[in-house]
């Protein structure tokens, strides 16, 4: 059946009022399209903590996002129409699948239920037919397909059990991994968050079961939590040692706006907010070590992707904007005597004149070798990220440590390190602003986020009652270093 065929059979049923007849006494047809499954708040009946965070999640908010509207508008504009789905194939799937928008143009005609990621296009699916650029394939059924290996019969929807929505399985990331995976309409492969996973031990799967090891992890196993042991729906009859996953999937990017209103708005954000905090605990690892120079002094920072499962920044990096904030100070406390990356919030980071910079953000090019961050022009890309290992061992940790190198005019007296990411950049954001498709009101409602793991301060004062003390040495060629914990130690400075 073709999207317009299933557009015309919905509302033929629709107008009907046959969904009621999709229910029999032996509970509902699994064959049944029903309409109101496809509205997530008729999930909420039932779901309502999956609903509450699903609605503060980048999935729910995916077709009303500004930055989205903007890129869109100007991509179909500058091909002439040519983008036509790329963009709203992923960003509000079910409008497409139901062939009430060709071009994502029509958005705000589009009832809000079938705009975003909905419940009902994740718990459809029933086969993954590619590897990006949503390739997922929809049963189009009365069925809401879920982890649970035996689930309980619903008067509302009948329920099975498929291994790609369930985060035990590999065939969860590949599901997952086919929309976070975009290859431009040019070919350049700039988003391959899945590709990235898959070169990772976390996808690694044991020659003598089949089966994934203990050390691998699924796209879920971060970005939907470990799970909480209780019911799963607020209905009778349901056990109560099922597994609840949040669903506000937290990663990098952030609502810009009060969605869905004013009113629910500030709470989900400030719930994403937390998520996404609780994510980036365990992402980097970093050291450092000063020693004097003939010129002065040299810092040393090394950094390491310990476990962010793909690389890291991932996903839109030709967007995106990673970099270390090195400062240091002498005798003055209050006047530094050098820093790197040091930027305010409403400074672009490649306007900084900063000849030591160290950014982490993916290139673009056209098909004429120029830079570009218009991704319908992308013909090829440049990666710059920090990868995860191929496979959990030492030799390869080691190979994934990357260091960067700053001169100093004279020895410091205090070091400060971090490492800062901005999920949009402000230069992208002034060029959608300039063009007229980006309200310059956003500007500043891009947040800037610092990575605390990987967080130093040079020398450490010692502290007795800190819980957790950095590990710190003297090297006799590095000089005075400095890892938040023995375990974050680059591999210059092992035994």
């Amino acid at each position: 059946m073709t999207r317009s065929d299933r557009a015309s059979a919905l509302a033929l049923v629709s107008l009907l009022g046959l969904f009621g007849a999709a229910c029999g006494d032996d509970g509902p047809d699994p064959k049944a399209f029903r309409e109101e499954l496809l509205d997530p708040e008729n999930c909420a009946t039932c779901h309502p903590r999956h609903y509450e965070q699903w609605l503060g999640s980048m999935h729910a908010y995916a077709a009303d996002d500004p930055v989205f509207r903007a890129f869109n508008a100007r991509g179909q504009r500058d091909t002439d129409g040519q983008l036509g789905s790329f963009c709203v194939q992923c960003h509000a799937p079910m409008a497409v699948e139901l062939g009430l928008t060709e071009d994502g143009l029509n958005l705000d005609e589009v009832p809000q239920h079938l705009r975003g990621v909905t419940c009902y296009y994740c718990h459809n699916v029933d086969a993954v037919e590619g590897t990006h650029n949503n390739p997922l394939r929809l049963a189009m059924d009365g069925v809401m397909r879920g982890g649970v290996d035996d689930p309980v019969r619903s008067d509302f929807h009948a329920a099975e059990h498929n291994r790609l929505q369930d985060g035990r399985d590999r065939a969860s990331s590949d599901m997952c991994g086919s929309c976070h995976d975009i290859v431009s309409p040019a070919g350049a492969h700039m988003e391959r968050t899945y590709v990235e996973w898959l070169d990772s031990f976390f996808a690694d799967v044991d020659p003598a079961t089949g089966l994934p090891p203990v050390t691998a992890n699924q796209c879920g196993g971060c970005h939907m939590g470990p799970g909480e042991v209780g019911a799963i729906a607020d209905v009778e009859g349901v056990p109560g040692d099922r597994t609840f996953h949040s669903h506000l999937m937290a990663g990098v990017d952030v609502a810009i706006t009060d969605f869905p209103d004013a009113e629910q708005g500030p709470a989900l954000r400030e719930a994403q907010l937390a998520a996404m905090e609780r994510v980036r605990k365990n992402v980097l690892c970093s050291s450092m070590c000063v020693r004097p120079t003939t010129e002065g002094a040299e810092v040393l920072v090394w950094l390491h992707n310990e476990a962010a499962g793909h690389s890291w920044p991932s996903g839109a990096n030709a967007d995106r904007r990673a970099w270390v904030e090195l400062v240091a100070w002498g005798d003055d406390p209050a006047a530094p005597i050098y820093s790197s990356g040091l930027v305010d919030e409403g400074t672009a980071i490649l306007d900084l004149d900063d000849p030591d910079l160290w950014i982490f953000r993916d290139r673009l090019f056209d098909a004429d070798g120029m830079e570009t961050h218009l991704f319908w022009e992308a013909a090829s890309f440049e990666a710059n990220g920090l990868a995860i290992p191929p496979e959990l061992s030492v030799v390869a940790d080691a190979a994934t440590w990357v260091v960067h190198r700053y001169p100093l005019p004279e020895m410091p007296e205090r070091l400060t390190l971090d490492v800062k990411l901005r999920p949009f950049g402000l230069d992208i954001a002034d060029d959608l602003i300039g063009s007229g498709d980006l309200d310059p009101a956003f500007r500043s409602a891009f947040p800037t986020f610092t990575i605390e793991p990987a967080a130093l301060e040079w020398p450490y004062v010692e502290n007795p009652e800190d819980p957790s003390p950095p590990w710190t040495a003297d090297h006799p060629e590095l000089g005075s270093c400095i890892a938040p914990a023995t375990s974050c130690r680059a591999p210059e400075l092992r035994d």
